[in-house]
């Protein structure tokens, strides 16, 4: 960091002390939060953000590089803002896994943080040029919400870094302009030879400094995941309304603050307007008649309204099912004589309870619990055992497997 001090966008090492237990670093306070957070408080979001933000990281990344540092661990966490003032300077922080680096050398550790690690690291055979990867990384997040290669574990997503189709076609991309999918597409490239390099996307027509990124809003992260919720099963959506009551405040700040902000009239509740109005303010105009069905599915005791619990359901990332034994205290609520299966009488309360006291079952329930069973109870017994219930929310049965086991000795631990 001493290294490479000067650059106006990263964070200044100014003294490092040691005591008897620890070495102690003084670096400049970055006290605006982290980049991510502030896209999400300014509302509208473009293009234009996009680009001006993935310019800023490459610049960075190009200053590193001139230096002889590559950095290894980029992602959007070590973005901070200098204040929390409009036109703050952003900052890289964590030099942490950073090297030093000669022209030519090749490093074999794997280092970075999954969704951003680039396939020649998991090759054990990279260049600075993975930096570049992981810069492309962000610039798809930038501009759709989510990360490009995704799966429920860690080696699913290293599965598919490596081989995983780079998809450009679902929502939201259909509306992002040509030039910012050709400099995804020349970031993302397995080939770190034919990927781009910092000074080449930083020429590009896109990504330039005045260049042709348009000023049209983007699909915000929210409409996504209301969206991936509402394509659930019953079982599914009661299994995170469960994980979701039990998580600690300062993990779910962030979403009670965005329900906050949408609840305009401070009734603890939000309409269907409320949630257009919000969805409009940042970019995402959605048809009145999706936007009715969204919120029908989301609320359960049929209010009208989506009340915070059912939010919180809706729109809780689905990775979190996957964090400790978040899996295992859904799958023991819904379990309630403890059998260690659910029966159909349990599967029946539960698709009650998604559905709302107000609803309750009727005939077209049946049909949801034969649709439900179809999917989980893969031996046909007519129940649905734990690692079933793990195998329906993670795709590789394998790791399903895994977190069935976990779930399994973390029970008997606490018995």
């Amino acid at each position: 960091m001493h290294h490479l001090a000067g650059h106006p966008h990263i964070v200044r090492l100014r003294a490092a002390y040691e005591d008897s237990q620890a070495v102690h670093l003084a670096m400049d306070l970055a006290s605006g939060g982290e980049l991510f957070d502030r896209i999400v408080k300014r509302g509208r979001y473009t293009e234009r953000d996009a680009a001006a933000a993935a310019r800023t990281v490459v610049e960075v990344v190009q200053h590193c590089h001139s230096m002889g540092v590559v950095h290894r661990d980029l992602k959007p966490e070590n973005w901070l803002l200098a204040d929390s003032s409009e036109g703050a300077a952003l900052k890289a922080t964590d030099f942490g896994l950073s090297a030093f680096f000669r022209e030519g050398q090749v490093f074999s550790d794997i280092v970075g943080s999954a969704f951003y690690v680039a396939p020649e690291v998991l090759r054990r055979s990279y260049g600075p040029q993975a930096d570049l990867w992981s810069c492309g990384v962000m610039l798809y997040i930038l501009l759709s919400g989510v990360p490009p290669f995704y799966a429920t574990t860690e080696q699913g997503i290293f599965e598919q870094v490596i081989r995983g189709p780079l998809d450009l076609e679902s929502p939201p991309w259909p509306h992002v302009s040509a030039p910012a999918k050709d400099a995804v597409r020349r970031l993302l490239v397995r080939d770190p030879r034919k990927r781009a390099t910092a000074v080449e996307i930083l020429a590009h027509p896109w990504l330039r400094e005045g260049g042709v990124a348009a000023e049209t809003p983007l699909v915000p992260e929210v409409l996504t995941r209301l969206r991936g919720f509402a394509g659930m099963n019953k079982l599914k959506r009661e299994a995170l309304r469960l994980v979701a009551s039990n998580l600690p405040a300062d993990e779910i700040r962030g979403l009670r603050e965005m329900f906050e902000a949408i609840d305009a009239d401070g009734s603890g509740t939000v309409t269907a307007e409320e949630l257009r109005q919000a969805l409009e303010r940042k970019g995402g105009a959605i048809p009145r008649e999706e936007l009715e069905r969204l919120v029908a599915l989301v609320d359960a005791d049929a209010s009208g309204c989506i009340a915070y619990d059912e939010w919180l359901a809706a729109t809780l990332h689905q990775g979190r099912l996957e964090q400790g034994d978040a899996l295992l205290r859904a799958f023991q609520a819904l379990d309630a004589d403890g059998s260690g299966f659910l029966t159909p009488q349990e599967l029946r309360a539960a698709l009650r309870s998604a559905e709302g006291p107000a609803k309750g079952l009727g005939p077209e329930d049946d049909e949801e619990l034969k649709r439900v069973l179809a999917e989980a109870d893969k031996d046909g017994d007519g129940r649905v055992s734990y690692a079933e219930f793990c195998a329906m929310f993670l795709d590789d049965e394998a790791n399903a497997a895994a977190a069935a086991r976990s779930g399994k000795a973390a029970k008997a631990t606490a018995s």
